[in-house]
Protein backbone atom coordinates (compact mmCIF):
# COMPACT_ATOMS: atom_id res chain seq x y z
CA UNK A 1 0.00 0.00 0.00
CA UNK A 2 1.69 3.17 -1.18
CA UNK A 3 1.31 7.03 0.18
CA UNK A 4 -0.37 9.30 -1.79
CA UNK A 5 1.58 11.97 -2.91
CA UNK A 6 4.88 10.60 -1.20
CA UNK A 7 8.35 12.04 -3.47
CA UNK A 8 5.75 13.81 -5.38
CA UNK A 9 3.83 17.26 -5.93
CA UNK A 10 0.56 17.68 -4.29
CA UNK A 11 -2.76 17.14 -6.81
CA UNK A 12 -3.91 20.41 -7.98
CA UNK A 13 -7.03 21.08 -7.40
CA UNK A 14 -10.40 21.36 -9.75
CA UNK A 15 -11.14 24.08 -11.56
CA UNK A 16 -13.85 24.80 -9.70
CA UNK A 17 -12.46 24.87 -6.10
CA UNK A 18 -9.74 27.21 -7.74
CA UNK A 19 -12.21 29.17 -9.00
CA UNK A 20 -13.92 29.19 -5.11
CA UNK A 21 -10.30 30.03 -3.84
CA UNK A 22 -10.07 33.44 -6.01
CA UNK A 23 -13.28 34.22 -5.00
CA UNK A 24 -12.50 33.76 -1.18
CA UNK A 25 -9.87 35.82 -1.70
CA UNK A 26 -11.16 38.59 -3.77
CA UNK A 27 -14.42 38.55 -2.32
CA UNK A 28 -13.74 40.74 0.97
CA UNK A 29 -12.14 43.65 -1.04
CA UNK A 30 -14.75 43.86 -3.62
CA UNK A 31 -17.44 43.99 -0.57
CA UNK A 32 -15.45 46.60 1.07
CA UNK A 33 -15.17 48.38 -1.60
CA UNK A 34 -19.26 48.19 -2.09
CA UNK A 35 -20.50 48.39 1.22
CA UNK A 36 -17.82 51.06 2.65
CA UNK A 37 -16.18 47.94 4.75
CA UNK A 38 -19.55 46.51 6.56
CA UNK A 39 -19.74 43.48 4.81
CA UNK A 40 -16.20 42.48 3.83
CA UNK A 41 -16.41 39.37 5.65
CA UNK A 42 -19.48 38.25 4.18
CA UNK A 43 -17.91 37.32 0.80
CA UNK A 44 -15.47 34.82 2.73
CA UNK A 45 -17.48 33.45 4.82
CA UNK A 46 -20.11 32.20 2.03
CA UNK A 47 -17.17 30.14 0.26
CA UNK A 48 -16.15 28.63 3.82
CA UNK A 49 -19.76 27.54 3.98
CA UNK A 50 -20.50 26.41 0.49
CA UNK A 51 -17.41 24.81 -0.03
CA UNK A 52 -16.96 23.20 3.82
CA UNK A 53 -15.72 20.12 1.64
CA UNK A 54 -13.07 21.15 -0.71
CA UNK A 55 -9.96 21.46 1.48
CA UNK A 56 -8.37 23.81 -1.01
CA UNK A 57 -11.34 26.45 -1.09
CA UNK A 58 -12.16 26.04 2.56
CA UNK A 59 -8.91 27.06 3.48
CA UNK A 60 -8.59 30.36 1.23
CA UNK A 61 -12.06 30.85 2.59
CA UNK A 62 -10.97 30.56 6.43
CA UNK A 63 -7.61 32.38 6.20
CA UNK A 64 -9.72 35.35 3.91
CA UNK A 65 -12.63 35.52 6.79
CA UNK A 66 -10.00 35.38 9.64
CA UNK A 67 -7.45 37.89 7.83
CA UNK A 68 -10.33 40.18 7.17
CA UNK A 69 -11.65 40.24 10.99
CA UNK A 70 -8.01 40.91 12.69
CA UNK A 71 -8.26 44.08 10.34
CA UNK A 72 -12.05 45.27 11.09
CA UNK A 73 -10.59 44.96 14.71
CA UNK A 74 -8.04 47.29 13.69
CA UNK A 75 -10.08 49.64 12.03
CA UNK A 76 -12.52 49.67 14.68
CA UNK A 77 -9.43 50.73 16.56
CA UNK A 78 -7.91 53.58 13.95
CA UNK A 79 -12.09 54.81 14.35
CA UNK A 80 -12.01 55.71 17.87
CA UNK A 81 -8.32 56.49 18.03
CA UNK A 82 -9.58 59.60 15.22
CA UNK A 83 -12.31 60.59 17.98
CA UNK A 84 -9.08 61.52 19.70
CA UNK A 85 -6.95 64.80 19.55
CA UNK A 86 -4.10 62.89 19.50
CA UNK A 87 -4.77 59.61 18.52
CA UNK A 88 -5.68 61.37 14.67
CA UNK A 89 -1.90 61.59 14.62
CA UNK A 90 -1.91 57.43 14.78
CA UNK A 91 -4.78 56.64 13.19
CA UNK A 92 -4.67 58.21 9.90
CA UNK A 93 -1.38 56.32 8.66
CA UNK A 94 -2.97 52.87 10.39
CA UNK A 95 -6.04 52.98 8.23
CA UNK A 96 -3.99 54.08 5.00
CA UNK A 97 -1.14 51.54 6.47
CA UNK A 98 -4.36 49.17 6.80
CA UNK A 99 -5.51 49.72 3.55
CA UNK A 100 -2.71 49.00 1.63
CA UNK A 101 -1.79 45.73 3.23
CA UNK A 102 -4.85 44.66 2.95
CA UNK A 103 -5.15 44.92 -0.56
CA UNK A 104 -1.74 44.07 -1.45
CA UNK A 105 -2.51 40.39 1.00
CA UNK A 106 -5.83 39.91 -1.37
CA UNK A 107 -4.43 40.19 -4.21
CA UNK A 108 -1.45 37.90 -3.52
CA UNK A 109 -4.10 35.49 -2.20
CA UNK A 110 -5.84 35.42 -5.43
CA UNK A 111 -2.75 35.62 -7.42
CA UNK A 112 -1.71 32.23 -5.90
CA UNK A 113 -4.80 30.56 -5.90
CA UNK A 114 -5.39 30.86 -9.45
CA UNK A 115 -1.81 29.60 -9.86
CA UNK A 116 -3.25 26.23 -7.35
CA UNK A 117 -0.89 27.48 -4.53
CA UNK A 118 -2.60 27.89 -0.74
CA UNK A 119 -1.80 31.47 0.70
CA UNK A 120 -1.31 32.34 4.65
CA UNK A 121 -2.61 35.76 5.68
CA UNK A 122 0.34 37.22 7.62
CA UNK A 123 -2.06 38.76 10.26
CA UNK A 124 -5.07 36.58 11.12
CA UNK A 125 -7.02 36.10 14.75
CA UNK A 126 -8.03 32.11 14.33
CA UNK A 127 -11.54 31.33 13.78
CA UNK A 128 -12.75 29.60 11.02
CA UNK A 129 -10.17 26.42 10.06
Amino acid sequence: MSQPYAGGPAPTPADSSRIAAILAHLSAPIAAVLSAGLLSLLGPLLVWLVKKDDPFARRAAAGAFNFNLTFWVLFIVSWILIFTVVGIVVAIPLMVVLFVVSAWCHIKGAVRASNNRSYDYPFQLRVLS
